[in-house]
């Protein structure tokens, strides 16, 4: 697309020709308060008036990190209650997966097909499509594949197996949403077999499908969560959350048993807690429902096959890829900024900032519509 984005206010993007778009993707999940909120900036600005990178290893003492981890496990479950914070999603995931070994004694890994983890080598191995593995074999050994809600994936994991990471809701797929009973089902076969369970919440965490967590639609609790995207507030940042009593396992042989130098850096940090305040006091999740429904009222048209989503994170299912490109472009000339999916680039993606106004969805909708 190229567009030229010289300003991002609320939940629009303004291209250097003086273009405004409408804004229904959100950085992929991460804008989850809009673009430039005061509140989210005063934070970065204060954070960075005190100090930028002092060192992270524990030496120092630092409030950010300290207080938004505290913030952050206080709408935990209690068993999850050590935050480790990394630059990314993708650290997240590789961190986890170090941590799944070391704790477990065990080095084999269940993954899903057509699952997203993250793009270094270690998450590459676990991402669930050959054609995105391929260019970069030989990857890390062990590492089985299993659809999202099969039996079959439940059926393999046993005493040899580390972990199993999987995504709540699966969002590359074009919306992947498994049943209750096999998120269940999932969970008490690892706590039989001294499997850890990893839930990767980067894309659904921060109210995204409507309560804080995705797998709290579920009535489990994972061994270790995932974060990223809307973790920063707009700031490069991730985290891995597990158990005090697991994270012991990085303290000796080796010592500083995963190390980041830029992991937790206090501007991304400040700028995450003040994100989070603003989901939880303006109480954004109270609304998702509604809105949701919202879109599902108003996306019908005779070229739309189905409309997937939880909470606000939305599949829009057209006949094949050809047509969700000639929408997309087809949105941008109206000022609407849309995107499609890795795994069904047929859909077309929709993950607005949870600010986004009941009059903001239905022009949203009357543009894609029209477009069709």
């Amino acid at each position: 697309m190229a567009l030229d984005i010289v300003k991002a206010k609320g939940n629009y993007l303004y291209s250097r020709e003086g273009k405004k778009y409408l804004d229904i993707i959100g950085g992929i999940s991460v804008c989850n308060v809009g673009h430039g909120r005061k509140e989210v900036l005063d934070a970065i600005n204060k954070q960075a008036n005190d100090y930028l990178h002092i060192m992270v290893y524990g030496e120092l003492i630092q409030s950010p990190q300290t207080s938004y981890a505290e913030k952050i496990t206080n709408h935990l479950p209690e068993a999850l209650n050590c935050v480790y914070f990394t630059n990314s999603g993708a650290e997240a995931t590789e961190g986890a997966m170090k941590l799944a070994k070391r704790v477990t004694g065990r080095h084999e890994i269940i993954a899903c097909n057509n699952s997203y983890h993250g793009s270094t080598q270690g998450a590459l191995s676990i991402i669930g499509d050959e054609y995105w593995r391929n260019a970069y074999r030989p990857l890390l050994p062990g590492i089985w594949h299993y659809d999202h809600n099969s039996q079959e994936l439940i059926d393999a994991i046993n005493e040899k197996t580390a972990c199993v990471i999987i995504e709540p809701i699966q969002a590359e797929v074009g919306i992947g949403i498994p049943t209750i009973e096999w998120m269940q089902q999932l969970s008490a076969k690892c706590e039989a077999t001294g499997t850890l369970l990893i839930i990767d919440e980067i894309q659904c965490g921060f109210g995204r499908t409507g309560t804080f967590w995705g797998f709290e639609h579920f009535n489990i609790i994972p061994d270790i969560i995932l974060l990223g995207k809307a973790l920063g507030g707009g700031m490069p940042l991730g985290a891995f959350v597990s158990s005090y009593n697991n994270m012991q396992a990085f303290t000796d042989n080796p010592v500083l048993g995963h190390i980041t130098t830029f992991g937790g850096h206090p501007v991304s940090c400040a700028a995450g807690a003040a994100a989070m305040d603003i989901i939880i006091e303006d109480k954004l999740l109270e609304e998702i429902p509604e809105k949701e429904a919202l879109f599902h009222q108003l996306l019908q048209h005779n070229k739309i096959n189905a409309v997937r989503s939880k909470g606000l994170l939305m599949a829009v299912e057209l006949e094949n890829p050809t047509a969700v490109l000639a929408c997309i472009d087809q949105c941008l000339k109206k000022g609407l900024f849309t995107d499609w999916f890795l795994f069904a680039p047929h859909c077309i993606r929709i993950a607005p900032p949870l600010t986004i106004t009941r009059e903001e969805i239905k022009t949203a909708c009357e543009i894609i519509t029209s477009c069709l």
